[in-house]
């Protein structure tokens, strides 16, 4: 079982999604929260950001908010946090929150959700970023985009050997065993990372 102390919450800021998504980012946030993890995210005050935040705050668990200045400046910030880390831009952001945590789940979201996911992804292909990745597929929202990794392993543009690098849950409370659970790679994940 792995160490687990803090995980980040990739997902998305906005309000205008099915019932079911802020359900399952309530389920996870109160979740990590009852498991003593501290969940770590982009600090925002909308959709599901501040569903698993609330979720977590409300039975007594911490919750770190990684945020850029310009995103503060325009009030995005949940000010009811644990603590609020101020980053100078999006890449320190995404930097800060990967260096402080032990662990990465991913909620469904938009182009931003995607970059993150995209970005420890290639990390960890890379052998920099070595910790567990659990893609959280509520309600189907990311079987096009499974797919398409597979058709990526398929037409030789990765190993299947990535298929590795992440996990993929139903549900909240598969996520959150997954973390715990996942077996941690090394280093020699690189020897995968050309084709």
């Amino acid at each position: 079982m792995n160490d687990i102390k803090s995980v980040a919450i990739y997902c998305a800021s906005s309000t205008k999604i099915k019932p079911v998504y802020y359900e399952v980012a309530r389920q996870l946030g109160r979740g990590l929260a009852l498991r003593g993890v501290t969940q770590v995210n982009g600090a925002g005050n909308m959709g599901l950001m501040q569903a698993a935040s609330d979720a977590a705050l409300e039975v007594g668990g911490r919750v770190v908010g990684v945020i850029p200045s310009f995103m503060i400046e325009q009030n995005w910030h949940h000010t009811g946090l644990s603590q609020i880390i101020e980053t100078t831009d999006m890449e320190s952001r995404k930097q800060t929150i990967n260096d402080m945590t032990d662990a990465a789940i991913v909620l469904p979201g938009g182009c931003g959700t995607l970059d993150e996911l995209f970005e420890i992804v290639t990390l960890k292909q890379l052998g920099v970023y070595l910790k567990p990745i659990v893609i959280l597929n509520v309600d189907g929202y990311y079987d096009y985009l499974l797919r398409h990794l597979e058709r990526s392993m398929e037409e030789n543009f990765m190993r299947s050997e990535h298929r590795d690098i992440w996990k993929v849950a139903t549900t909240a409370e598969e996520a959150i065993d997954l973390v715990f659970n996942t077996p941690l790679i090394d280093e020699s994940v690189r020897r995968f990372a050309k084709i």
